[in-house]
């Protein structure tokens, strides 16, 4: 009996070992990981706009697959554009996957409502194209590689004034969408203080994301005969409100933001978004750096039967690098480490352009590129530059 006991005690030691250096193996080939989320909208309104952005990405990631000796693997997770899915697969990244930092994502709205899952698990996340302030306000796990709206507003707004002398504006807005209703209110202020005329507003209309019928607020824009309408939204919405207002004889110039500069703006907008005029945030054919240049070359040479090089690619493609950067300043995984090091980002040279986070977690970036669509392509303008 003695016996038989002491040798279930033996078994028992020896499997307790076995099951020990068994977790020790897997911890080890775990740690020689490191896990990047990368959190966009595939699905959805949004999924052309988080599908550049993950193209960028996953290019900057072919290009340097590893830090700190270990294999950077990306977790990509699908916000369905929807803020309530976007909350989820935030959470998702963080809690199941164990990913120690995120990009994204495509869409203001999406990035803000992540916000508190990554403020509260104290893991960073770097947003690549979303603009609107309140991504990063009062976050302090929450950092951006891209310009934001009261620059890229005020940018439009000197457009306005000063490229198509505009003394009055329409203004259309997707009331659902943070991005749009915030860079609307951001035109709005610096066109009228340009102007100096508190009545250089002379109609706005409001929408919401997936309507498809215009002629209501059309109708109403063709009245107030305005020089210029301002219609900062996504691609989809934005390419119909342009064909009807065009079916219904407005000549008016349409201007907007960096969401309009996918191809399905000009797919579903056909020969009618044909002049319109939009701010973005690089230019293959104008690239502010060495790191830009050596973008479009690895681009072109991944993707040789794509033309023109949407700007989100790039900014997903500056999230990445400047991640890695951060993870090697910082010589760690740790999330908190990564934070600490990419609020102490300076002067880091990225395809878009030279990238300094400031205190409140945002690019300091003064330059926006103007795009117009000629021929059916996203053709450059200008660069302009707003101290």
């Amino acid at each position: 009996m003695k016996k038989a006991l002491a040798l279930l005690l033996s078994l028992a030691l020896v499997i307790t070992m076995v099951a020990g250096c068994s977790g020790d193996s897997a911890s080890t080939t775990n740690s020689d990981v490191i896990k990047i989320g990368v959190f966009e909208p595939l699905t959805g309104a949004n999924a052309a706009g988080g599908e550049l952005e993950v193209d960028g990405v996953k290019l900057a990631n072919q290009l340097r697959p590893e830090v700190l000796g270990k294999k950077v693997e990306l977790v990509v997770a699908d916000n369905k554009s929807d803020k309530a899915e976007a909350t989820t697969a935030a959470a998702r990244l963080i809690e199941k996957d164990k990913v120690v930092t995120v990009l994204g994502s495509w869409g203001s709205s999406l990035s803000i409502a992540a916000g508190d899952v990554v403020k509260t698990n104290k893991v960073p996340a770097v947003a690549l194209s979303a603009t609107n302030p309140q991504v990063t306000a009062g976050n302090d796990y929450y950092f951006r590689v891209c310009f934001l709206d009261p620059f890229q507003g005020t940018v439009m707004a000197n457009y306005a004034a000063k490229n198509l002398n505009a003394k009055k504006v329409a203004i259309v807005q997707e009331v659902s969408n943070d991005y749009s209703v915030g860079l609307a209110k951001f035109f709005t202020d610096s066109f009228v203080k340009l102007t100096g005329n508190p009545n250089a507003i002379v109609a706005t209309g409001n929408y919401n994301t997936g309507d498809q019928d215009f002629n209501g607020i059309l109708t109403n824009i063709k009245a107030a005969n305005p020089d210029v309408i301002f219609a900062p939204g996504n691609y989809t919405e934005s390419a119909l409100l342009i064909k009807q207002a065009r079916a219904l004889g407005i000549t008016a110039p349409f201007i907007g933001g960096d969401t309009w500069e996918t191809n399905e703006f000009i797919t579903i907008g056909g020969a009618e978004v044909e002049g319109a005029v939009m701010s973005t945030f690089f230019d293959d054919t104008n690239p502010l750096t060495e790191a830009g240049k050596n973008f479009v070359a690895e681009y072109k040479k991944a993707y040789p039967d794509r033309q023109n090089i949407p700007a989100v690619t790039a900014l997903g493609y500056d999230g990445y690098m400047l991640t890695l950067d951060a993870i090697e300043r910082a010589g760690s995984a740790d999330p908190q480490a990564i934070r600490d090091a990419l609020a102490a980002t300076i002067d880091f040279e990225g395809a878009t352009g030279m990238i300094t986070i400031d205190t409140n977690g945002d690019a300091q970036k003064n330059g926006a590129i103007i795009k117009v669509v000629k021929d059916g392509k996203f053709t450059y303008l200008d660069t302009v530059t707003i101290q």
